[in-house]
């Protein structure tokens, strides 16, 4: 299958899994009603989702080219549909949480990452790799934006479990129309797996997002498990140097990250995912609890962001080939910041679909618009040779910002109810995002030279 071809089953797994991570914004209600849960409850389930696929991100891509791009594909996509079925029938929350947050998560883990290296692989050409991540972007951002809506219509049309019925389908689907892609390199079975590296990686990160996700109701416990969760992190930056300097190759070098247009890249795409999510959650979750709106009724006012990312995400490829990469990522800072700005509008805080509308579509707009030129700055950055590794880091990166957002946002919310947590956490996501523009400042304008 050509690098062409390879597109549509590629764009579609991606589409699935940020779909995965926005659509439950719209079920809070109707699963906390279901499961005997609360709004954390529900918060707690995505946000651990997010979580579980940042944390395998990396060990993913290190899978993917010691056994092979298209069979990590395939056993992520197997796993993940093992996981969506459980959840369609989950009695309860506990149930729903291995399903959806863990079984879901790990398939992710394991199938993003040969997402972006077949695609790095395949598509050669500068013009071509950047219409190629156009496109799975696209299909990603809007995977994301959309995933209310059509969880919404679902919700309302069946019930929520529904939802995770067509996440099976769709992963069946998927598993046919890819059954043509073919690996352009080997699988290399002398790639060593740092176990402990992974250890400490992915327990550094659960940490740290879990004791943000505590402040909800203990402070001193969150301060305890960020400190520890920073503290793993640095032991696993210790225990790759020292892999390196004894000539073993760890789970990520730290090489990686000596490269200041990819550092920047990674910067700009976690800030973009913690902004999209952070957004839809605290927009999603305030429409409900607050104000009463079904899942539909939420899902159609989500209808102008998806419009925004649908449009400046298929204009993406054409844009990375005429304006420089920078440029695109601070029009897409600048925008989302002024869309955060119209939603905290007192028109918007009293909750009227079209009052909420500009300032959701601008959002959009500009967060489609900088998705593809993030990912494009970071994967060209680095040769054939260290796109498992880049590739992995990278969406390990956009995928913590996911969580971030869901969980610091999220937690900004509770702890004020009503119209004072949405302003707050609105006024957060904005510094957010004006940090971001700042960040994008600093990028290079010339296209980046691939080093190893």
């Amino acid at each position: 299958m050509t690098g062409r071809g390879v597109l549509i089953p590629l764009a579609l797994a991606q589409f699935l899994c940020s779909f995965a991570g926005s659509n439950m914004t719209v079920m809070i209600s109707d699963i906390s009603a279901d499961l005997d849960t609360t709004v954390h409850g529900v918060q707690v389930t995505i946000t651990l989702f997010l979580l579980v696929m940042a944390a395998l991100m990396i060990p993913g891509g290190v899978l993917a080219d010691r056994f092979g791009r298209r069979r990590c594909f395939t056993a992520g996509l197997a796993i993940y549909g093992l996981g969506a079925a459980l959840s369609a029938f989950a009695p309860t929350l506990g149930i729903l949480m291995l399903g959806n947050s863990i079984l879901e998560g790990i398939g992710t883990a394991l199938l993003i990452p040969p997402i972006y290296i077949l695609t790095s692989l395949l598509c050669t050409g500068t013009a071509e790799r950047a219409t190629a991540f156009g496109a799975i972007m696209a299909a990603g951002g809007v995977g994301a934006a959309a995933g209310p809506l059509i969880g919404g219509v679902i919700t309302t049309a069946v019930s929520w479990r529904a939802s995770f019925a067509f996440q099976t389908v769709v992963v069946v689907l998927i598993l046919v129309s890819s059954r043509r892609i073919r690996d352009p390199l080997p699988p290399d079975p002398a790639r060593r797996i740092d176990v402990r590296g992974a250890l400490l990686s992915a327990s550094g990160l659960v940490l740290m997002v879990a004791g943000i996700l505590a402040a909800a109701t203990n402070l001193l416990v969150t301060l305890g498990l960020v400190v520890l969760g920073i503290l793993l992190l640095a032991g696993f930056a210790v225990s790759a140097r020292a892999d390196e300097r004894a000539g073993r190759r760890p789970l990520l070098s730290l090489g990686l990250f000596r490269n200041r247009v990819s550092d920047l890249g990674l910067l700009t795409q976690n800030l973009q995912w913690l902004l999209l999510m952070g957004i839809s959650f605290v927009v999603a979750a305030y429409l409900q609890v607050e104000h009463g709106y079904s899942a539909i009724g939420t899902g159609v006012v989500f209808t102008a962001a998806t419009a925004g990312l649908l449009v400046s995400s298929l204009a993406a490829g054409r844009l990375v080939r005429r304006h420089p990469r920078r440029t695109l990522v601070q029009a897409g800072f600048a925008l989302t910041a002024a869309g955060i700005a119209l939603l905290l509008l007192p028109g918007a805080a009293a909750v009227s679909a079209w009052a909420l509308a500009p300032g959701l579509g601008l959002a959009g707009l500009g967060l489609g618009v900088m998705l593809t030129p993030s990912v494009d700055l970071v994967q060209s950055a680095f040769d054939e040779r260290r796109q498992g590794e880049i590739s992995g880091l990278s969406r390990c990166v956009s995928n913590l910002g996911s969580a971030l957002g869901t969980a610091v946002a999220g937690t900004v919310l509770v702890l004020n109810p009503g119209g004072r947590g949405y302003g707050a956490a609105m006024v957060l996501l904005g510094v957010l995002a004006l940090g971001g523009l700042a960040a994008a400042a600093l990028l290079p304008r010339e296209p980046v030279t691939p080093r190893g």
